[in-house]
């Protein structure tokens, strides 16, 4: 075989349609090897002899697409010292565009013994781990452009690739669960239908399924778990795993892209799947454990601010650029439209204390590419100080965690300021405003992944986690949730029925705020995961989305969701790009404030009505005739205006219809109705007039310029 002596950059395995480049960055090894692995269980040894600035390389030409291939780092073993190098265990390349397999667990794919933890352990790993893969970059993207759809205009809808599709009537079997069933037809029909612009994807980088849950007969559904961040998870692939992957990943996203879908990923950069010191040695551990990984003062330990074992080193350069060469992968080779960060404190930690300042967010800002999509963080971790919503640089979005805790509060009954509820509905300017961000930096949500499903959320005061085998200890215990007077599943219709209209409510709340909506899967049609509120090793119908069938008790609510996406799509009212001044807009000549809040009675709020702890219903007035900002070519935006009325009291309550604030109107929404009044047909009602709202209601009026 022969071997050149190729090139330090860039990092991986790149073919150019003669041979393969392997590059492999390693401060800590004294020899490495490239393992080209073959079908019958042996393997080609080749030292990378090379080496330049700690990246060991070589040229193979004759190496082919498809080829698998894993490195054996020779070096020192000392975990007192934060040194894990064993040759015994064939490692994944942490640039590995595509991954084959999956882990067999066994005692050879740790660097210990289970017996004998400070032990090294020299069984070889090979035939029980994973391999990396060399991929064929060339794909016919066509006239593939991204949406590039603005944050005002955006609609997004977090699904998991399995759940969303594993149980779809109108999905061929052999599709189900894969990248390929994003792509079709019925998924995607019913995306645009729905008024979604986005599809944020629960991970797919590669990720690992944990040993305790496969040997509890579980798995890591959500995949919160990675081990390769250029690598498409290979389980979604209905066509093969020898990069095969990689194609079909960019076949959906061509596919979502020409119904101008955007895709966003949810990515795991804050740890990786090789977990505490004693976990498996799989890639980074094996290849430079001190330079990937946030050590203790006792190196033999991790820093973990993830809950998962470990933390990465954001301090350390190369960590930073393999992050940034990830992300600007999948921008550029994959035609992703943006990154929803998990645990996004953690990047911040920089040293110890979360910091606005670091190099990560330096990095960001900077890059020419990465800076230009959409960038979301999960504003939190669970380390000390790791709270950080609305601290997030300009550039960036957040989950909106505190809007999220608001709205449940305000629909379950939960008795706090009224003022809080104003905020969030009108895009948190007290989180967002001071450092020149704008409603847009809200991404708000009532539900997501992680906690109870829309239904579940009125259909349970406690979590029913039992199924997890951690006897019900794991999942939020606290879940601002209210089952509405029964406990789970009933046939009590006065409940069905206030469940219903609650969920009605939240959808409502959710698509006529400022801000950027979330919608989690399958809450258009009130799935349930039966009171789990932590399905993350659920790989089961439990988890999976059930698509419903006609004349299902909840079998409105989707009809009823895609009625409050498009209202909110047709009323820039709704999608405003400036925070409310609280005044008459200058050049509008509208003598009426831009927004104004009023009691049950009609009277406009005073001090004293915001500071009364014990407010349980409001009323906001939205002009649309004093939108501050112009439209794309400098024009002025012009809409209807809205009234908005919020009941979520445990009583029937008569609403006035403000006397100065427009004189006819028209009943658009009213979330006691089953359909919720489809437009068109709602009553007429006039300035003065009284309308009754029932417990825990919400009706809207609309006033036609």
């Amino acid at each position: 075989m022969q071997v050149w002596p190729g090139e330090a950059y860039p990092l991986g395995a790149t073919y150019d349609g003669a041979g393969t480049n392997f590059a492999v960055f390693t401060e800590a090894a004294d020899r490495v090897e490239l393992c080209l692995l073959h079908d019958d269980g042996s393997e080609t040894a080749v030292e990378l002899r090379e080496s330049d600035a700690f990246v060991r390389h070589a040229y193979l030409p004759g190496v082919m697409p498809g080829q698998r291939y894993g490195f054996r780092v020779h070096g020192p073993y000392a975990p007192e010292r934060g040194q894990r190098c064993n040759s015994a265990k064939l490692l994944l390349d942490p640039y590995a565009r595509a991954i084959s397999g999956a882990i067999q667990w066994g005692e050879e794919v740790y660097g210990y013994h289970f017996d004998s933890p400070d032990k090294r352990n020299d069984l070889d790993s090979a035939p029980q781990t994973m391999s990396s893969v060399v991929v064929n970059p060339y794909f016919d993207w066509g006239d593939d452009r991204r949406p590039r759809t603005d944050y005002h205009h955006t609609v997004i809808y977090e699904a998991h690739v399995k759940g969303l599709t594993m149980r779809h009537p109108g999905l061929p079997e052999e599709l189900r669960g894969t990248y390929a069933a994003l792509a079709h037809p019925a998924i995607i029909e019913h995306l645009t239908e729905l008024g979604v612009t986005a599809l944020e994807l629960m991970p797919v980088h590669q990720f690992v399924n944990d040993h305790r849950l496969v040997d509890m007969g579980l798995n890591n559904y959500w995949g919160y778990n990675t081990i390769g961040f250029f690598a498409p998870h290979n389980a979604y692939a209905s066509w093969g795993d020898r990069g095969q992957q990689v194609l079909e990943f960019k076949s959906a996203v061509r596919a979502l892209h020409e119904a101008n879908i955007e895709v966003i990923l949810d990515v795991v950069y804050n740890h990786t799947a090789e977990g505490n010191h004693l976990g498996p040695t799989l890639s980074f551990r094996g290849l430079d454990n001190a330079s990937y990984y946030r050590l203790t003062d006792d190196p033999r330990y991790y820093m973990d601010t993830t809950g998962t074992g470990n933390s990465l080193l954001m301090r350390s350069p190369h960590v930073l650029q393999l992050i940034m060469d990830s992300l600007r992968y999948w921008v550029t080779e994959m035609h992703v439209d943006g990154f929803r960060f998990d645990l996004a404190a953690t990047l911040a930690r920089q040293f110890h204390e979360v910091d606005r300042l670091s190099s990560f967010f330096d990095l960001v800002q900077q890059d020419p590419v990465v800076s230009q999509v959409k960038l979301i963080a999960e504003p939190w971790d669970v380390g000390e100080g790791g709270y950080q919503v609305g601290n997030f640089p300009p550039l960036w979005t957040e989950w909106n965690g505190k809007y999220r805790d608001t709205v449940r509060d305000l629909w379950r009954g939960e008795r706090r300021a009224v003022a809080e509820f104003a905020s969030r509905l009108t895009g948190s300017s007290d989180l967002y405003q001071d450092d020149g961000r704008r409603p847009l930096a809200s991404i708000n949500f009532v539900t997501c992944h992680d906690g109870f499903t829309m239904h579940d959320l009125v259909s349970y005061n406690d979590k029913h986690n039992m199924a997890n085998g951690e006897e019900n200890r794991d999942g939020e215990s606290h879940n601002r949730s209210w089952n509405c007077g029964a406990e789970g599943e009933t046939d009590d219709p006065d409940v069905l029925e206030l469940r219903a209209r609650q969920m009605r409510n939240f959808i409502a709340t959710l698509m006529l705020s400022q801000g950027v909506p979330m919608l989690s899967h399958g809450d258009e049609f009130a799935r349930t995961q039966r009171g789990n509120n932590n399905a993350y090793c659920q790989d089961s119908e439990l988890a999976w989305v059930r698509w419903p069938e006609d004349g299902e008790v909840f079998g409105d609510l989707l009809s009823f969701t895609r009625a409050m996406v498009w209202l909110r799509r047709d009323h820039p009212v709704f999608r405003r790009r400036r925070f409310f001044h609280g005044r008459p807009v200058e050049g509008t000549h509208d003598e009426l404030s831009d927004i104004a809040w009023f009691t049950h009675e009609g009277e406009e709020m005073t001090q004293r009505d915001w500071d009364r702890a014990q407010a349980s219903a409001i009323s906001v007035f939205l002009n649309g005739n004093a939108i501050s900002e112009p439209g794309p070519r400098g024009e002025r935006i012009g809409d209807d205006s809205f009234l908005l009325m919020f009941n979520p009291s445990h009583r029937t309550l008569d609403f006035l219809v403000p006397v100065n604030h427009g004189r006819q109107w028209e009943v658009v929404v009213d979330t006691a109705l089953t359909d919720g009044v489809p437009p068109g047909t709602g009553p007429k009602v006039r300035a003065g007039d009284r309308l009754t709202l029932v417990d825990r209601s919400m009706t809207v009026l609309q006033r036609p310029v």
